[in-house]
């Protein structure tokens, strides 16, 4: 998605929430400091079933669901999960607010791991990117994109991980450890989650298919409108 198409949908995140663009712009240039080039076709997923794992508190249950899929993107402390069921991941996405340390193992072993700066996260960034093997990581940002810092739509880790997956060419999205409705989470998250429903919601319209993940709750899902690109 070109950031164009995304602007506006970006814009209405922040209005949502009340976050200043500023401050995903600081942390964009932040850590554009320690971003290099990423190598895209390492992650090319084209022709691929991609397993795009969430972090739901019932994932321990239907882990083994990646077992068959071309490639593993797990989102936040879903990496853990599917990393202590012995599983291999091809690309790790998150924010760092969880599970940093998890960041710094996989991208030293070789595993890319996509990290996302935003206006919250800037002391993680710093505190953080640095250990991480920069060879490795991927840089984003819900802003703009500059330099060696990528844009590929999404908001939270996990639709980050769905939309990371999609620009990558998968043919098939497969949504393990996914619950939009887990009454465990802040109010907070439960917007986000919110957002992210929305999102794959777009997301399933531009592939022209329906997401398993939002069966039995397209009708309640109130809908993105954007242009093409």
């Amino acid at each position: 998605m070109r950031f164009e198409t995304w602007e506006p949908i970006y814009e209405a995140i922040l209005r949502d929430f009340g976050y200043p663009r500023e401050g995903d712009e600081r942390a964009r240039d932040v850590i554009a400091e320690y971003a290099t080039p990423f190598d895209l076709d390492r992650l090319d997923c084209s022709g691929e079933t991609v397993a795009v794992v969430g972090a739901a508190p019932g994932l321990d249950e239907e882990v083994d669901r990646v077992a068959d899929a071309d490639r593993i993107f797990a989102a936040s402390t879903a990496a853990d999960v599917v990393l202590a069921a012995g599983y291999d991941l091809d690309c790790f996405v998150t924010d760092l607010d969880k599970n940093p340390e998890t960041a710094v193992e996989l991208s030293r072993d070789g595993v890319p791991v996509a990290a996302h700066a935003h206006g919250d996260n800037v002391e993680l960034v710093e505190a953080w990117a640095p250990r991480c093997d920069v060879d490795h990581v991927l840089a984003t940002t819900q802003a703009a994109p500059v330099g060696s810092v990528y844009n590929f739509g999404g908001f939270t880790d996990g639709d980050r991980a769905a939309f990371l997956a999609d620009a990558l060419g998968a043919a098939d999205l497969r949504f393990v450890g996914w619950d939009f409705d887990d009454p465990d989470v802040s109010d907070a998250k439960a917007r986000k989650l919110r957002w992210a429903e929305r999102l794959l919601h777009l997301l399933e319209r531009r592939r022209d298919e329906r997401l398993a993940v939002l069966d039995g709750r397209r009708e309640g899902i109130d809908p993105i409108e954007v242009g093409e690109g």
